[in-house]
């Protein structure tokens, strides 16, 4: 199977490109693109019509497919801008391996848009609103933060301009670019609570400038209490805090929150990265819906909620954590859920009952770990003075799969 040549392309289409990206084009037997890449190219450099093959659609059941089909050939892949950056160059090299592919970068769309602005491309934190909630830019959103918005379509910015301006963020700027380095290229800025403009290109991205006074909500564990909603059935603040500490999340991992309640210990965990993943498991209908909107309001839609544990966990991917805030005395609910977790991974049992602290106690016996209890005093108000309010205390308990203290 030959190499197949991956050509990053702008707006400016064949004008922009460098002369070793032209050679790559021209030498190809087949060139692979969306209609609007291949009318870019000039047709006397791939003059045999049959040459050209838009995309079929959906593209990624049949990619594979439809490249070997044309595997005694020589190829070439057409990529919007740089195409390793959220482009289909990155797709095939998962897909096909890198050394099946020859790749000619273009600068991307994020780097001709922080060129426009004068921002450093270090400082911006990148959200691809492509086939995602909107939603999604939340946890993104923090004074003086500088965001760049790979859109969905013409109706991203709008979308955008809504979310701010109902979270809080009308003051931040939106600056809006259409077809970087093209002969159309257009740049408009504006406030979120300004922002009205319904004729944008399709192919824009949204820049979003985020004033140093703005509202306050980082991607740290132990947000207010008053950020959920629901029946009580919460994870307070505090003892929040110290259960993410110990599920210990990192990027791309998957964590399991058992009785999902409020959703609190999975939403927080997927705050913590974009990559990170969260299944919650949560028997009551109510609280179910609850999790759904504590999780769009909070950043992130992607929380997948399941019926009741442990039925349901064979509808889940398998787990890097497990968090278990209610059920834990449920039968063969830990077995379960220690049967489920990958070897090395962890697992965090948080009981406020008697009957969950003895089960507790006789797994960290059995599985080791190790086992805390956690006591949170608040002032409150005690008619004109200040006392210590008590909450209850919490055991928690926790192990990582084969290993002992």
């Amino acid at each position: 199977m030959t190499v197949i040549d991956v050509v990053g392309i702008g707006a400016d289409g064949w004008d922009g490109l460098a002369p070793a990206s032209r050679d790559a084009v021209a030498a190809a037997e087949v060139l692979f693109g969306s209609p609007r890449q291949l009318d870019s190219v000039p047709v006397d450099v791939t003059p045999l019509a049959g040459r050209r093959l838009s995309w079929p659609t959906p593209l990624l059941p049949s990619l594979r497919s439809t490249l070997e089909e044309h595997a005694d050939r020589r190829r070439c892949v057409l990529a919007s801008g740089d195409p390793m950056f959220h482009g289909i160059g990155a797709t095939l090299a998962r897909l096909l391996g890198a050394d099946a592919l020859r790749v000619f970068s273009h600068p991307s769309s994020v780097s001709l848009a922080c060129a426009r602005l004068g921002w450093s491309l270090p400082d911006v934190e990148v959200v691809s609103l492509v086939a995602r909630d909107p939603a999604i830019v939340l946890p993104a959103l923090h004074p003086s933060a500088r965001l760049v918005l790979l859109s969905e379509d013409d109706t991203s910015p709008v979308s955008v301009a809504t979310l701010l301006r109902e979270n809080g963020f009308g003051d931040a700027r939106l600056t809006v670019l259409e077809c970087l380095g093209g002969s159309a290229e257009r740049v408009r800025s504006a406030t979120a609570e300004d922002w009205r403009a319904d004729d944008v290109d399709p192919l824009n991205l949204i820049a979003v400038d985020v004033p140093g006074d703005g509202p306050r909500r980082t991607r740290n564990p132990g947000l207010p209490d008053d950020a959920y909603s629901g029946d009580g059935q919460l994870t307070k603040r505090e003892v929040r805090a110290l259960t993410l500490a110990a599920l210990d999340p990192s990027p791309g991992e998957r964590l399991w929150d058992v009785g999902g309640g409020s959703g609190s210990i999975a939403i927080e965990w997927m705050r913590t990265h974009p990559r990170c993943r969260a299944d919650t498991f949560e028997r009551v209908a109510g609280r179910a819906l609850t999790i759904a909107a504590n999780a769009r309001a909070l950043g992130v839609p992607g929380l997948t909620i399941h019926d009741a544990a442990p039925a349901a966990f064979t509808n889940a991917p398998t787990p890097d954590a497990i968090f278990v805030g209610g059920g834990a005395t449920a039968p063969g609910m830990l077995e379960a859920c220690w049967a489920a977790l990958r070897p090395g991974g962890r697992i965090v049992v948080n009981a406020v009952t008697a009957e969950t602290e003895a089960l507790v106690f006789r797994w960290y016996t059995e599985k080791g770990g190790t086992l805390r209890r956690i006591q949170i005093q608040r002032a409150e108000p005690v008619g004109g003075f200040t006392g210590w309010r008590p909450q209850m205390p919490v055991t928690q308990w926790c192990a990582a799969k084969g290993q002992r203290p």
